[in-house]
Order: structure tokens, then sequence, then C-alpha cells
């Protein structure tokens, strides 16, 4: 195909146009810079108010670069406060895991403290006791409620014998071994404590729920005095418990009795005396006891 003879070889119209729009811009540039500088020469007022004008065209550029500017700064310090921050929060941890590790030291430090404190006083308050221990374990769940001592007929513990704690009453033992013993509990259902109410030596029966309270039941059943608040302390009769041991306390009155909550809680009850079976023969051995006689005291478990 023959070249048409208007081209020129080489070059395209469009390169054509390109450089001639090229030297248009260059020559108006030229002579725009040239009229502004003669303005500012001949008119600096008119020329400063041209500048103005031509900043405040340029500010909205200016004020969108400023924040996007702004926004990459952001970012950055950002970045910088989460590093800082995750680099707190390890420090913090080990800090509070150190903590930790302390408060359980010192808690196992007061707890034993508090053993020992409340071991002594119930050899203060009852002289009478034949050993005293810590209750390891009692059952929560089931209806049959028994606990265990940690001594046993190693410091005389035997069947039969009653068992109270700084607060009241715990229940009797059930079965001893060498050197641990089964308590069932005066919240278990086969249990039955003889009671009165302190203010008034009214008789009363405490039969255990199972469920860790108890009924309480008057002998005459005509007769239902009971209160909410009313206090129940063994009243020694039939033998076995010691009389004026604190029982429970009424929370509730009942048809037939009332429903009572037992004053010493197996659950929280740590230091527990042994005592001897009350009977009318040694009643008054009881009341007076051997002043040389001191209980053993066995070392916290």
């Amino acid at each position: 195909m023959v070249r048409p003879a208007h081209r020129r070889p080489g070059q395209s119209r469009k390169a054509q146009y390109s450089l001639f729009v090229a030297y248009v811009i260059a020559v108006t540039g030229a002579v725009a810079g040239l009229l502004l500088a003669v303005l500012s020469v001949v008119d600096p007022v008119g020329f400063a108010a041209l500048r103005v004008a031509s900043h405040e065209v340029t500010a909205p550029i200016a004020r969108a670069s400023r924040s996007v500017i702004g926004s990459i700064s952001g970012i950055d310090d950002a970045v910088s406060a989460y590093v800082g921050a995750g680099s707190q929060n390890r420090r913090l941890r080990k800090e509070l895991a150190a903590t930790r590790r302390q408060l359980v030291a010192t808690s196992s430090l007061q707890e034993e403290n508090r053993q020992l404190k409340a071991l002594l006083k119930l050899q203060e308050a009852d002289k009478t006791a034949i050993a005293n221990g810590y209750l390891l374990t009692s059952t929560s769940t089931s209806s049959k409620r028994i606990a265990l001592l940690s001594i046993g007929r190693n410091l005389g513990v035997a069947a039969g014998q009653p068992v109270r704690g700084a607060d009241g009453l715990i229940g009797r033992i059930l079965g001893s071994g060498p050197s641990v013993s089964q308590v069932l509990l005066i919240t278990d259902i086969d249990n039955i404590v003889p009671v009165r109410r302190a203010r008034d030596g009214l008789p009363a029966l405490a039969y255990g729920r199972g469920n860790g309270d108890l009924d309480i039941r008057t002998l005459n059943i005509a007769n239902n005095p009971f209160k909410p608040g009313d206090i129940l302390v063994t009243s020694g009769t039939g033998g076995l418990y010691p009389p004026n041991i604190p029982v429970a306390i009424v929370i509730r009155r009942q048809d037939d009795g009332a429903l009572a909550r037992p004053l010493a809680d197996p659950a929280k009850v740590d230091a527990v005396s042994v005592l001897r079976p009350y009977t009318p023969d040694n009643a008054e051995a009881l009341l007076k006891p051997d002043a040389d006689a001191v209980p053993e005291v066995p070392k916290a478990p």
C-alpha cells in the first residue's frame, strides 16, 4: 500500500498535537509568569489580592493532604500504642501471677492459724474432751450424712462418743479405725438428738432431714410454741450427748414443729472435739474434770 503524501515519515499526527500543546502550555506559562512579575512591580496590592485568591483555591487541596497525613500519623501512633499496651499487659500478667501465688501462700497460713485457734478455743471451753482433731471430708449430696475425722483408736476414739465443734454439736462417732473415724452427723436421717429451747427449757427432739437441716418436734404434739430465732441446746435426756451444747436455730415454724438449721456446719467446721458419752454416772466427772488431764492436740493434716 502506498503511503499518503500528506503524512510525514516517522511521526504521527497525535505526536504532533501533543508537541503543539506542550509548546502552547510553555508559552502560556511564560507569559503568565511575566505578567505576574510585571503586576507585582506595578500593582503590589493587586498582586497580593491575587495571591490570596490563589491560596483560597489551593486551600481545599492542602486541607485534604493534611487530613491524609494526620490519618497516617494517627495510625502510626495507634500501632505504637498497641505494641506498648501488649508489652505492658505481659508485665501486668506476670505481676498478677506472682501476687496470686503470694495470696495463696498467705491464705494457707491464715487458714492453718484459724484452725489452730479454733482448736485452742475448744480446749479452753471443754476440758472433758477425749481428743481433738479435724474433719477431713463430709458428704453433702447423699441423704446419709457422714464425716471423716482425722483421729481414731490411736487417741481413744470409739463408737458412740459425741463430737462437737466450736459453734455446736456435730454428731457422734459411728465407727473408728486406727487413725481415722466416721462421724454420723446430726443432720443424718438416723440421728435423733434430745434438745431443749435455751430460753425456757422446753423439751423437744431434733431429727435429721438428710438435706442439712433439722426437724424439731415437741413432746406435746398439741403445743407448738416455736418461733424463728429460737436457740436449741442439748438436754442430756437419755444420755450420750452432754447437756447445754448448742445444736440449732429455728428458721421456720411448721404444722408439727419447726425447721431448724445446725449452728455448726460440718462443711465449714475444721477443728472438733470428741467427748465422753454423757450418763448420770459420769455427770459429776464431766462437770468437774481432772485439772491434770490435757487433751492431745494432733498436728493439722
